[in-house]
């Protein structure tokens, strides 16, 4: 049987670990209980009920999060002319077109999101295997193939968070930091399961949400009661 580190016995103790917590509970708990010398990522999980090897079952999209991650991003563009003139304006952190293709085939790849105008597709296409397994390839269902480059940047800059089911129908996502004000953090993590809820593919049966967690990035994971969950 594997040893539970002292760090996670201590973040447990106390804790029923079959309870099921409202949002604002198990945020409460989350935020008393960080001991670490770094702000906490607060992370959010969901079960779903389907299975994504099927088109029609696949779940996957973007939202805004009202309050922002906490987090710094990097974006990258791919983008000619006046657009990647307008994708440095925006504050976009690295603009190219097959130059940034050159970098990222040698393995440079120092961005967390990606965003490309349609024309410069046919460059990216060449990227698909490198940056598909990474959940950087653009998307026009996620808005980030697009001519509306400032918009794009401005969002991925404020907060804005992709998700995408894995194989085991699980998503996740961070929603937040510890140091965020417990309404704040509430408010986003209800956002992300919203949004979560609302892309219910057409193929999905029977329950599909199953179950909830929110933890920290040192701290224990936390069930939430799923019949607590409002839009």
């Amino acid at each position: 049987m594997a040893k539970v580190a002292k760090r996670m016995q201590k973040a447990y103790e106390g804790l029923d670990r079959e309870k099921l917590y409202t949002v604002e509970e198990a945020v409460s708990v989350l935020k008393d209980r960080s001991a670490v010398k770094f702000d906490e990522t607060i992370e959010v999980s969901m079960n779903l009920g389907v299975d994504p090897r099927h088109a029609d079952q696949m779940v996957r999209g973007v939202v805004s999060l009202p309050n922002g991650t906490g987090k710094t991003v990097r974006v990258a563009v791919f983008a000619r002319g006046p657009k990647a003139d307008e994708a440095k304006e925006a504050g976009a952190d690295v603009v190219g077109a097959e130059d940034l293709m050159e970098a990222c085939q040698k393995g440079e790849i120092n961005f967390e999101r990606c965003i490309a105008t349609p024309d410069m597709m046919a460059v990216v296409g060449r990227l698909g295997k490198i940056l598909g397994p990474k959940g950087l390839m653009p998307n026009p269902k996620l808005g980030t193939v697009t001519m509306d480059v400032k918009a794009a940047v401005e969002a991925a800059k404020a907060g804005q968070v992709e998700f995408r089911v894995e194989k085991a129908g699980i998503i996740h996502g961070g929603v937040a930091k510890a140091s965020f004000d417990a309404d704040k953090i509430v408010e986003n993590v209800n956002t992300f399961i919203n949004a979560v809820v609302k892309a219910k593919p057409s193929g999905a049966k029977g329950t599909y949400v199953k179950r909830v967690g929110v933890t920290s990035s040192m701290g224990p994971g936390l069930k939430i009661d799923v019949a607590t969950l409002s839009e």
